[in-house]
């Protein structure tokens, strides 16, 4: 047996240990986390404090933050997946009859990397060095992963899908975060001062939102 063979292997039984640990409330919760549109009040309150502090410099916070989501995604999802063309589990016939699947939910056809690690990855390691506020970071990284996992829980991605988009997205972040000190070298990324408590509180009362509306679902 290659090693492909018996990394892959290591990969499927992780997956499947990982993903056969379920119930009902846990599947509206992470069916409901790995949703984009539920984390658009965060984005909002990180740009409300990007601008609130940054005044006019802001628009190179925020397009070194677009820029990180831009070339994680693009990276995982438009050139690793062709590339590598691995099938999710969801599309992995051998596994039909063992896998958990939430609201018949399959995901596209290749799965490494994930973009959704490589995405949420991206923004908590860039956005951290930027509001440099050890609560803000500890929250961010916790949606990060719960985001990353979430992907393996829904079915749609093995453990080194989301290792794999982790690294990317956090290669993506250093590089923006090199190019913003490196052409914008006066600009403050270490404000000791930044408020950070509206995004946590925004983390805060979703992940609440997120537990009730499983609860009642």
């Amino acid at each position: 047996m290659t090693i492909i063979h018996t990394l892959n292997s290591w990969d499927t039984n992780l997956f499947l240990s990982l993903n056969g640990i379920h119930n009902t409330f846990f599947d509206g919760f992470m069916y409901a986390f790995s949703a984009k549109f539920t984390w658009i009040p965060l984005y909002i309150s990180a740009l409300y404090i990007i601008i609130k502090n940054w005044k006019r410099d802001a628009i190179w916070i925020v397009l070194s933050l677009v820029l990180c989501i831009v070339i994680a995604d693009q990276v995982s999802s438009g050139i690793i997946k062709d590339l590598v063309q691995r099938p999710r589990p969801s599309q992995t016939s051998e596994l039909a009859a063992v896998i958990h699947l939430v609201n018949d939910y399959h995901g596209g056809k290749y799965g490494f990397v994930s973009s959704h690690a490589a995405n949420s990855v991206g923004f908590a390691l860039l956005s951290s060095l930027l509001f440099r506020r050890r609560a803000y970071t500890v929250a961010i990284f916790l949606w990060a992963i719960i985001t990353a996992y979430s992907r393996i829980y829904l079915g749609v991605h093995y453990p080194f899908d989301i290792l794999g988009g982790a690294i990317v997205g956090a290669l993506a972040a250093g590089f923006c975060f090199w190019i913003l000190t490196k052409y914008r070298p006066t600009l403050k990324v270490a404000d000791n001062e930044l408020q950070v408590f509206v995004p946590i509180s925004v983390l805060g009362l979703s992940f609440i939102g997120l537990l009730i509306y499983s609860f009642i679902h």
